[in-house]
């Protein structure tokens, strides 16, 4: 199945094919005339934002592009001023046209991952979202963020944004939102050729920048789509309801996280394991704050900020971003995945944000069945063993993210946008909502019952009855069956069945369904459990169980038969200690029943008629989460050795104490 898009890309390639590239430069002395401002030498270095490469294209096409990126643009460079002085690094590509008074919107991302590669011979490989935008011709902005690459000033993670009472033109102040003012300012006043008319996008934090963009929009500010974009790193990426995202901070922070002295194009190296198996390098390690002793030295900042502010205090609610989406003057289409194990928190939250704070704002909400970013560089047909039938990224680019930028840079036609366009995933089909959560839904409980069982219905039993596991930090759950040195993408949609089979994780199914059931909308753990600690972790996750055979005999791309999998929907961890506020944790009294309640995130999903749905209950999910010491410590980055015990976990049953999953559900057009 080929979409618009593919037709336009072949009939693109068609254009110039058999044509020569010529060579294109801008001698240095030009570029210091446009604009009057101070340009940069030439540096034969080449750098790309990895969000914005296009994999799975292969060499030759690759290169293809890059030869008609040469052919139709003329790359400039700039040191733009902000209010207080500092200069923003920003390259920008203006189309060849013969024409002098012809008019282009552009097209602007905001990075700290690098706008290179650097010096004005050297060209970027992609410019827009996909090609049809640089077909149909914009002025591409890239630009590093204050204290990145070229750059000057200092970086500040997750930069906290002022409440301001003043527009951002009168106010001398600066954050990431006047940064990206200062730089429209610049950029219309400028750069030849510009229609007046700006675009924002970024994924993930290029997508923070760009709802950073949005608050007390600039004038030329147009359309701004954030995609995965970071809202609060307390909730997204780094932390999951206070447990700590132990393998992707490292990771990320060991060179994302070194000190820039001065202006640089290096790129700082990562940690190197010394494995490929991360399991057992997290479990080798031992507590957190051996990740100092043995790798880091106290030479990442940041980590030490992280392990200084373990609860959600001043520090980490300064970093949220959601509470100033305010004056968004701007259309505003938001995009994420459902199986984002990143960034799932951050376009959800952006989008609610903006909808409740800028009510008469045109803000629109784009979910599909893809990985961090998989929109942008994947057809969207599958990941990992989990099928959607067709390329659903590929319809997104074509059908929603190009026609929204033509349509508001441009003029050309509306596209036919929903409030928000969602992705059904286990029936494989988009559907269209006036609003998000939707409506028309069915609030709907699924009981934790004896015999491993699920009941919607809650149960009769009068006597007091629980379910019991031995939970090891020595030995905890892993949380797919592959852990490499690369972060996993495709665990969120893995067959649970290795953990299923554990004794340490608890599992209750429904009936096998006599009709469609379809989950929206947000869903909550809600659930009652004693321990003989004084601090633990709780995993909720749902499954949706195939059939133990399927009629047709289905078989993956790997050979693995679907018959029996039972393949994650969504998971989410606890951190107890949190289960009454994130501010100000407190042990747990061991042997008390206690209850704690908390979100797993949106979904839209049908279990269709023949499966079971199943919920898992577990302790440990490692190293996708730090290992809780199950003994509490006012702060678990410094825990010992000794603190780490193995306890005994029960998850109440019993009247006034029942354990449960709240949900809502979705009238489906093919229930029987």
């Amino acid at each position: 199945m080929h979409s618009v898009l593919d037709q336009g890309n072949q009939r693109f390639r068609a254009q110039f094919a058999g044509r020569v590239a010529p060579k294109l430069s801008r001698p240095f002395s030009q570029g210091f005339a446009v604009g009057k401002v101070r340009w940069i030498a030439a540096v034969l270095l080449t750098v790309s934002l990895a969000v914005l490469v296009m994999p799975g294209v292969d060499a030759q096409e690759s290169s293809t592009r890059a030869d008609r990126i040469r052919a139709s643009y003329t790359k400039y460079e700039a040191m733009i001023p902000m209010r207080d002085g500092v200069r923003l690094y920003t390259s920008y590509y203006v189309p060849n046209d013969a024409a002098t008074d012809k008019k282009y919107p552009m097209l602007m991302v905001r990075t700290p991952y690098s706008a290179g590669p650097y010096g004005a011979d050297q060209y970027r490989s992609s410019l827009g979202p996909n090609e049809a935008f640089e077909e149909s011709k914009y002025i591409f902005v890239f630009q590093d963020v204050r204290g990145k690459y070229l750059s000057e000033g200092l970086y500040d993670n997750m930069r906290p944004q002022i409440a301001r009472t003043k527009p951002n033109g009168g106010d001398v102040a600066t954050d990431e939102s006047t940064d990206t003012f200062d730089t429209i300012e610049w950029l219309v006043n400028n750069v030849q050729q510009n229609s007046g008319r700006v675009g924002q996008w970024g994924i993930s934090y290029p997508g923070f920048y760009t709802s950073a963009g949005t608050i007390n929009s600039h004038p030329a500010l147009k359309a701004a789509s954030p995609q995965a974009p970071i809202a609060d790193w307390f909730w997204d990426d780094m932390h999951r309801n206070g447990a700590f995202n132990v393998q992707l901070a490292t990771t990320f922070f060991s060179s994302f996280g070194k000190s820039r002295p001065e202006p640089t194009v290096e790129r700082s190296s990562g940690l190197d394991f010394g494995t490929d198996d991360a399991y057992q390098f997290f479990l080798d390690l031992g507590p957190l704050k051996n990740v100092n002793e043995r790798h880091f030295g106290g030479s990442i900042a940041f980590w030490n900020d992280i392990i200084q502010h373990p609860n959600y205090d001043a520090f980490w609610q300064s970093r949220n971003i959601l509470p100033h989406l305010k004056n968004v003057n701007c259309a505003v289409l938001v995009v994420g995945g459902w199986y984002d194990t990143e960034d799932l928190y951050g376009p959800l939250e952006t989008y609610a944000a903006i909808e409740r704070q800028n009510p008469n704002a045109t803000n629109n909400l784009v979910m599909g069945p893809w990985y961090h970013g998989g929109w942008n560089r994947s057809k969207g047909d599958s990941l990992g063993d989990a099928r959607f039938d067709w390329p659903t990224a590929e319809w997104y680019r074509d059908q929603i993210e190009f026609p929204f930028f033509e349509h508001h840079l441009k003029d050309a036609e509306a596209p036919k946008l929903a409030e928000a366009t969602v992705f059904e995933t286990g029936a494989n089909r988009w559907r269209a909502f006036d609003n998000w959560p939707p409506e028309e839904v069915e609030p709907k409980t699924l009981f934790l019952d004896k015999d491993q069982s699920l009941s919607w219905a809650e149960p009769t039993n009068t006597a007091q009855e629980a379910d019991w596991y031995i939970s090891d930090p020595a030995k905890p759950v892993p949380y797919t069956t592959e852990i490499t040195a690369r972060w996993s993408r495709e665990y969120i949609v893995a067959d649970q069945r290795f953990a299923a089979r554990r004794p340490d994780v608890l599992v209750y199914r429904s009936d096998p369904l006599e009709h469609d059931v379809t989950i929206a909308g947000p869903l909550t753990a809600d659930m009652w459990f004693r321990t003989t600690g004084s601090d633990a972790d709780l995993v909720v996750k749902l499954i949706d169980e195939f059939p133990g055979r399927l009629s047709n005999g289905s078989r993956s791309s790997s050979g693995d038969f679907q018959s029996g999998r039972q393949q994650l929907v969504r998971g989410q961890v606890m951190r107890l200690r949190f289960r009454d506020s994130f501010e100000e944790p407190k042990p747990i009294v061991p042997g008390e029943a206690t209850q704690a309640k908390w979100e797993l995130h949106d979904i839209l999903h049908t279990f269709k008629r023949g499966h079971r749905i199943m919920i898992q209950v577990q302790s440990t999910w490692f190293p996708f989460v730090d290992r809780n010491p199950q003994t509490y410590v006012e702060n678990i980055f410094e825990a010992g050795e000794t603190d780490f015990v193995r306890q005994e976990h029960e998850i109440l049953r019993g009247p006034g104490m029942r354990s449960r999953v709240r949900l809502t559900t979705l009238p489906n057009p093919t229930s029987s």
